[in-house]
């Protein structure tokens, strides 16, 4: 698979929650808990305002802007920030899945939504590589607000299909457009030749690269491309890899049911030793210590459900 493609099945986000909201009049409303989700929005029509936590200045959201929200922070959709809000909890209480909830009779505000929980280990890690990106993606979101309100057979699955196409959309656009700003993930993929060095690394992540071989592929000197992937990706080539290495093999140890031996092997270390040691440095525990913890959570959900 691709970079962007093997991030989100690392992922592994899946919609729980995807409905609309068709608000009028004055409203506002809260979204707490956010942790380890990421909400993609799109306005059909009308248009809001989007306060979030940690973020000094308001986003005004108008007719055609999508975006997406990964850091698990809490934030505020309102048509008017001064006024109260009210907690999510309270206007999706007795929404059904796919449908849409309506505030002060509507009329206002169209918007299509989804939450995705993500269920991978290390979901938090792998977040804070997305960025959020608004991007004009008007038919996905018109079909998913046109399947909440018809509430025909088989509306609720499109509409999560839609939602995950959305997803994938967004990130893409902004992975196509590049981006500016703070060295991040998305801008070295974006670049045309730290981005060739980043292809090579995830199609063969066993591979014993160096820092030439990676400047080869990049089509740069060794000197170059190794201040560049740090000015763009934030770290070096080879922390990349590594840590690129650690999250397969987190992957690996949580759903393969291989061994460590043959981890270590999979994900490029020639000794079971010299993985524990890489994986201890980058993840903060042993590989046995991440596999026992998996063991007890699952043990105490047994005993939780009475198996």
């Amino acid at each position: 698979m691709d970079p962007l493609s093997e991030v989100l099945s690392l992922l592994k986000p899946r919609s729980y929650l995807s409905s609309g909201i068709d608000a009028g009049g004055e409203w506002a409303v809260q979204f707490s808990n956010q942790a380890d989700t990421i909400k993609c929005y799109a306005v059909v029509s009308g248009e809001c305002w989007l306060a979030m936590e940690g973020v000094p200045e308001p986003l005004r959201l108008e007719k055609g802007d999508c975006l997406i929200l990964p850091s698990g922070r809490s934030f505020r959709l309102a048509s008017d920030l001064a006024i109260p809000p009210v907690d999510s909890k309270t206007i999706y209480r007795s929404v059904r899945l796919g449908s849409v909830v309506r505030i002060n009779d509507g009329g206002g505000l169209l918007l299509a939504g989804s939450r995705f929980a993500v269920a991978g280990k290390h979901a938090g890690f792998l977040l804070s590589m997305l960025e959020s990106e608004q991007a004009a993606l008007r038919w996905s979101m018109e079909r998913m607000m046109a399947e909440m309100y018809e509430g025909q057979p088989g509306g609720l699955l499109i509409a999560q299909h839609l939602a995950h196409m959305m997803l994938v959309q967004a990130l893409r656009v902004h992975l196509t457009e590049g981006a500016s700003g703070d060295a991040n993930w998305f801008v070295a993929l974006a670049d045309k030749q730290i981005g060739a060095a980043i292809n090579a690394m995830h199609a063969d992540p066993a591979f014993r690269w160096t820092l030439q071989e990676l400047a080869d592929r990049a089509g740069m000197s060794r000197s170059k491309f190794a201040l560049r992937f740090r000015e763009i990706a934030g770290e070096t080539p080879m922390e990349y890899l590594v840590r690129w290495r650690m999250l397969l093999a987190t992957d690996k140890l949580e759903n393969s049911g291989d061994s460590i031996a043959m981890i270590a092997i999979a994900v490029g270390y020639e000794s079971e030793s010299a993985f524990r040691t890489a994986f201890k440095r980058i993840m903060g525990y042993t590989p046995r210590q991440f596999c026992h913890g998996r063991e007890q959570i699952a043990q105490t959900a047994d005993l939780g459900t009475g198996r």
